[in-house]
Parts: structure tokens; sequence; C-alpha cells
């Protein structure tokens, strides 16, 4: 019967925890940017949790640990599904909207269908080739 007690309190004052760290989460109110993942030079490498960041400087992905990558130089040059693969690495509904840089750098980044018209609002695109 102690037992049963012991065990109807711990769940208790779990509960209560849990509680109120959601009314923390709920108050402090949406995070800012878009959620996504992303991966650099594009086609290599892990894929890291971050969110793209839009201000009046320009886009840059903030990882989640770690330097935060300026895309103000880069341009979206295609929209695409992930593959098998990488379907098991990022979430299979997403899509990956590769960005290569004038230099010569490239990345890639996953975004939710939702956010994909918001992340191509805030990333240059890049320009058609002309018809001769």
């Amino acid at each position: 019967m102690i037992e049963l007690a012991a065990i109807l309190a711990g769940a208790a004052g779990a509960g209560w925890l849990l509680r109120r760290a959601h009314l923390r989460r709920v108050a402090a109110g949406p995070a800012a940017g878009i959620p996504c993942m992303a991966r650099t030079p594009a086609g290599q490498g892990r894929w890291r949790v971050g969110r793209v960041l839009a201000g009046p400087g320009g886009a840059q992905w903030v990882p989640r640990r770690g330097e935060p990558v300026d895309l103000t130089g880069g341009r979206a040059t295609g929209v695409r599904a992930p593959s098998v693969r990488e379907g098991m690495s990022i979430n299979p509904g997403s899509r990956i909207v590769a960005c290569a840089y004038g230099g010569g750098g490239s990345i890639e980044i996953a975004v939710m269908p939702p956010d994909l018209g918001e992340l191509l609002g805030s990333l240059p695109q890049a320009e058609a080739p002309q018809a001769p």
C-alpha cells in the first residue's frame, strides 16, 4: 500500500512539473524563423537541425549548435522531394531547396511544404537562362 502511495505521489509530481514546463513554453510564444534541416555542402555531410531567420540584412541559417550560415549571397536554384535514403534522415514529406553561392559553395535546406513559400520568399531566386 505504501508503494502505491509513493508511485501516485511521484506521478502527480511529474505531471505537475510537465504542466509547468508546457505553460512556460506556451507563454513564450512561437519560436522565430522557419524550422528546417540543412547540410552544407549540398549532397554531402549530415543533415543538421536549425532555423532560417529572415531579417533586414538578409536570411541566415542558424543551426541548433554551431555558427550561423549567411544565406545572403546564395540563390535558390531548385526544389525537389527527398530521395528514399534522405527520407530516413529527414521527414520524407519535406521539400529540399538547393542554394548555390556565386563563389562556388552550396547548401541544401529541407522544410515542410507549408513553410516552403516563406523560405523561397526569403531567398533570392536564380535567374532562368535566356533562350537564344
